[in-house]
């Protein structure tokens, strides 16, 4: 039997996870963006906004709602640290700067995709949501195998969500239009790199094959 990265979702083995979908970094009012005015947002992220509303937030609903008829697990991480003063972040957050306090605003999924009943949300504290949260413990007491990602920023935590889950024996599908980072460049380039560790799939695609799994 040939292996193969190429295998169509099992609903009852899959997973989607929303990554850094939250007011901190996809709301204008945004921490992240708190130091600069509104020239200079509209200047440096005016881009990166009008694709969030326009194009990717639509099609993370999209992707979000054609999973739960299917009876897929649909999961968030959000980027939040377990003290308010972030004492407990990584070293790089804290070189970085990133500090969204427990229970905070800006640690909240972004309302246009909000969890539902009792999906799991997961603050972390550290790029990869493998590293700083128990999300492989849950994942495999799910039964989960094949886990869908979808978020923000393409080419940072959502790359290094994709290499660990991979290390760890998912197969993983990366939405490649609901994902976003700064630039198209930034964006299109992260593709191209992170190809050779999962599926890529666009968002009808994805809810073209969660159909034919129901049909089916």
């Amino acid at each position: 039997m040939t292996l193969t990265r190429e295998v169509p979702l099992v609903p009852s083995q899959s997973a989607l996870l929303f990554i850094d979908v939250q007011n901190f970094s996809a709301h204008k009012d945004g921490a992240e963006f708190k130091d600069l005015s509104a020239p200079d947002l509209s200047e440096k992220y005016g881009w990166y906004f009008d694709q969030l509303e326009t194009r990717v937030v639509p099609n993370m609903q999209a992707i979000q709602t054609a999973c739960r008829e299917a009876g897929v697990e649909v999961m968030y991480t959000t980027i939040e640290s377990l003290t308010l003063d972030g004492r407990d972040r990584s070293l790089d957050y804290k070189i970085t700067g990133f500090n969204v306090p427990k229970g905070s605003w800006d640690g909240k999924v972004l309302d246009e995709i909000a969890p539902v009943g009792d999906e799991i949300v997961l603050p972390k504290s550290s790029s990869s949501v493998f590293v700083s949260t128990h999300i492989d413990y849950i994942l495999r007491n799910l039964g989960v195998r094949q886990l869908v990602i979808s978020g923000l920023i393409t080419d940072q935590c959502v790359e290094s969500a994709i290499r660990d889950a991979c290390d760890l024996g998912y197969l993983v599908t990366q939405v490649s239009d609901a994902c976003l980072t700064y630039t198209q460049e930034r964006h299109d380039h992260s593709l191209r790199t992170i190809k050779g560790y999962c599926r890529q799939v666009t968002s009808a695609e994805l809810i073209a094959e969660l159909k034919g799994a129901i049909d089916g």
